[in-house]
């Protein structure tokens, strides 16, 4: 194997470059690296090197294939020289990777493996650096000392940075330089001190890079570097007018704004923190100043009510500085801004003022309602000083005097409410006119006291049992008391019997309970199955009150160990007190109203459905029994015409002069018959003229329209009478004993039809 005439193998036998041959080895391919320089300015092709073999056929070709083969390199198949047919730029590509062939060229197989080797391209300084970006951006404090790092830059150089000096960079400032400077490693800093942001905010420097061997770029060699200053607070606020006149209402609220205060700081909003205090006048109870964020200004607020009857107008001065500034920052160095501040109350007309923002008295309960609780005063605050009214809002239990006395409407309990909070308002008064829009209220609060007008009375209605066979002694339970009225720590409570003839004892135990035992024992549930204890309850109030209340004991059937097995239960007596008699009295009052009216409507509905019926309906009803049927020529016994006639001519009915009380229909008197016709027309005229007066007058008849009496048969009836009354037997053949065989409810049918012949019946 053959090295090529420009590398030497390691460890392997070839031909240097001076043609002496070494000592082989081994055969295989002896090389793995070639070198040409970069941007060479000889005539192409640039020769590169050889490739050799150790293997002496003259059929021998060499063949390439890898990075640029056959294309920027290629190898002379006969001698292996490879050269390239191109300028090689390092900074495009610095090393190339090849595969090396060499093939019999008549049979066209490898006569050895193939082998890799590199084409490494070697650099010389040919560039210049460049900045990595074309604009760089950077900040610093204002007023900060010289030397502080602002930014950074960075500019490339594409040399080999492995050969001495190819790849060195320097920097340079060409533009604010007075500012401004740049060490080798692209670091910028402060020149001077005094950078002020007011005076100049930003600065637009140039930076230019340059290699080792004085190579620079003409335009990718320099770089813009923006630099802005950051605000610090080192300005003080100055007033701008410095003279201030402000106008404001006497009633304005305690957080109502007088005017504004305005200063110049150009410092940003952040770094403004203006302090604003009184530097003269004697006002700064009446007044503060409140600084507000981002705009600095000062807002003039009261902190007390005006009052313009009292002072009409305000003079001070105010001092502006901002206490943030530190001393070796401040341009000023301490100076101070004062302004002059004119405040001109106006007047108003304001609403009374009461002499305290709240009032609270104390009363007894059940005291005299015209001995006054308390007394409340309000005062015009204007110079007019009108008169003042008061009102109680809203309350049932007191009213208030034109002088501001207040009473109780009526008596008060406390143990209803001890404790009364009521509004109190005062109205100015005009030519005896209320004026509503200058009310003012206040808040009242009365206490009322406690007096000792409640007896106390058991805590719980007590039930106990007491056993057939207890022995004397036995405690049958323990009882306490309460009382209505305020319990104070000195309350004591005291228990007696209202007699001593009973089976029981009271003991009292000193601490408001008192102890129930057996005085005798032996008690006989067959004759008493329960016992009634009165007992007296007092307190040591003054007056003193006391109560009876009563113990119901139950005797109880207990078994050996005491414990009750049968208790009788006692009657519980329940209490109804008068608002509930009175609430359940309305409600049945009402009750009983709503049915009566129920009725009455329904009675006034039956009697016009009464009314409305017609006239056979009429006709149907009105049926006496003892009369006999008009037969077939009921409707042909009169003529209809008389009526007509009647009514026309005004025929007064004989009945008209009689009394108008009415009379039933059994009164009623029946024309006299003659046989089984009318002795005339006339008198069916007068007879029904009559009926007709009686129901046109009587309110409890319903009002007929007709009126048939079936006293009459028909003037040519073949039937004659119907009627059976005038009987004295019947005709009749047949036996009615057959009736006695139907059972009871035929009995009486049986009795009259079973009657003898001979019999007489009175009718």
């Amino acid at each position: 194997m053959l090295v090529p005439a420009s590398v030497y193998g390691e460890g392997f036998s070839g031909i240097a470059a001076t043609g002496k041959v070494h000592k082989r080895f081994r055969r295989e391919w002896i090389w793995n690296k070639m070198h040409i320089s970069e941007e060479k300015n000889e005539t192409l092709p640039h020769h590169v090197g050889r490739i050799i073999s150790s293997i002496q056929n003259p059929n021998a070709m060499y063949l390439l294939e890898g990075d640029g083969a056959n294309s920027i390199f290629k190898v002379d198949e006969h001698t292996g020289d490879v050269s390239a047919y191109e300028r090689l730029d390092r900074e495009q590509k610095a090393e190339y990777q090849l595969m090396a062939h060499i093939l019999d060229r008549t049979t066209n197989k490898s006569l050895e493996p193939p082998s890799k080797f590199r084409i490494i391209v070697q650099d010389v300084n040919d560039n210049a650096p460049i900045f990595v970006q074309r604009v760089f951006n950077g900040s610093v404090l204002e007023m900060s000392p010289v030397g502080t790092s602002v930014t950074t830059v960075t500019a490339v150089d594409a040399d080999d940075p492995t050969l001495l000096g190819y790849a060195d960079v320097d920097y340079k400032v060409i533009k604010g330089e007075n500012y401004f400077r740049i060490d080798k490693s692209g670091v910028i800093r402060t020149a001077v001190a005094n950078l002020d942001r007011e005076k100049k905010a930003t600065y637009e420097i140039v930076v230019r890079a340059i290699d080792g061997k004085g190579l620079q770029a003409a335009e990718s060699g320099t770089a813009t570097v923006r630099i802005t200053l950051i605000d610090i607070n080192d300005n003080s606020p100055i007033f701008n007018p410095t003279t201030y006149h402000f106008e404001v209402l006497e009633n304005i609220t305690l957080n109502g704004e007088v005017g504004k205060l305005k200063v110049e700081d150009i410092d940003e909003p952040q770094n403004r923190n203006t302090k604003y205090s009184f530097a003269g006048g004697n006002f700064q109870d009446t007044f503060l100043i409140i600084p507000k964020p981002y705009t600095n200004e000062g807002i003039i607020k009261p902190k007390k009510p005006l009052d313009f009857e009292k002072i009409s107008s305000y003079q001070f001065r105010v001092e502006a500085t901002d206490g943030d500034i530190p001393y070796f920052n401040s341009k000023t160095k301490g100076s101070k801004s004062i302004a002059t501040v004119n405040i001109r109350v106006i007047d108003v007309d304001e609403p009374p003022i009461f002499e305290k923002p709240s009032y609270m008295f104390e009363v007894l309960e059940d005291s005299d309602i015209k001995v006054p609780i308390g007394h409340v005063s309000a005062t015009d605050p204007d110079r007019a000083k009108r008169e003042i009214r008061y009102r109680v809002l809203r309350s049932n239990y007191f009213k208030i005097s034109n002088s501001g006395y207040i009473f109780a409407e009526r008596p008060l309990d406390r143990e209803e409410h001890s404790w009364h909070n009521i509004t109190v308002a005062a109205n100015e008064i005009e030519h005896g006119r209320i004026l509503t829009q200058l009310e003012t209220h206040v808040q009242v609060y009365i206490k009322v006291l406690d007096r000792n007008d409640n007896a106390p009375e058991f805590a719980e209605p007590y039930q106990p049992g007491v056993c057939e066979n207890a022995s004397p002694g036995k405690v049958i339970i323990r009882i306490s008391a309460v009382d209505k009225d305020e319990m104070l720590p000195g309350m004591k409570f005291t228990y007696s019997l209202t007699s001593e003839e009973s089976n029981f004892t009271l003991i009292d135990n000193h601490d408001n309970t008192a102890n129930i035992t057996v005085k005798y024992g032996e008690f006989n549930r067959e004759l008493v199955k329960i016992h009634y204890l009165p007992i007296i309850i007092s307190d040591n109030g003054s007056p003193k009150q006391s109560s009876t209340n009563t113990l119901t004991i139950q005797v109880c059937k207990c078994d050996q160990a005491g414990k009750f097995t049968f208790c009788e239960e006692a009657t519980k007596q329940v209490g109804v007190s008068i608002q509930v008699l009175v609430a359940i009295f309305v409600c049945i009052l009402t009750i009983f109203v709503i049915v009566l009216l129920i009725v009455l409507r329904r009675r006034h509905k039956k009697d016009l459905n009464v009314l409305r019926k017609n006239v056979a309906e009429i006709h149907e009803q009105l049926v006496a029994y003892d009369e006999e049927g008009g037969g077939e020529m009921d409707t042909t016994s009169y003529d209809v015409s008389i009526l007509n006639s009647v009514r026309q001519s005004g025929m007064t009915s004989p009945r008209m002069t009689q009394d108008p009380r009415p009379c039933v229909y059994s009164q009623v008197q029946k024309p006299p018959r003659h046989g089984h016709g009318l002795s005339g027309t006339g008198e069916m005229a007068i007879m029904i003229e009559m009926k007709k007066d009686e129901a046109d007058n009587d309110g409890d008849l319903l009002p007929y329209d007709t009126l048939h009496i079936f006293g009459y048969e028909g003037a040519e009836s073949i039937a004659e009478s119907l009627s059976s009354l005038g009987s004295g037997s019947s005709d009749s053949d047949i036996d009615y004993d057959f009736l006695n065989d139907w059972g009871p409810r035929f009995k009486m049918l049986a009795e009259l039809y079973g009657l003898e012949a001979d019999e007489d019946f009175a009718y």
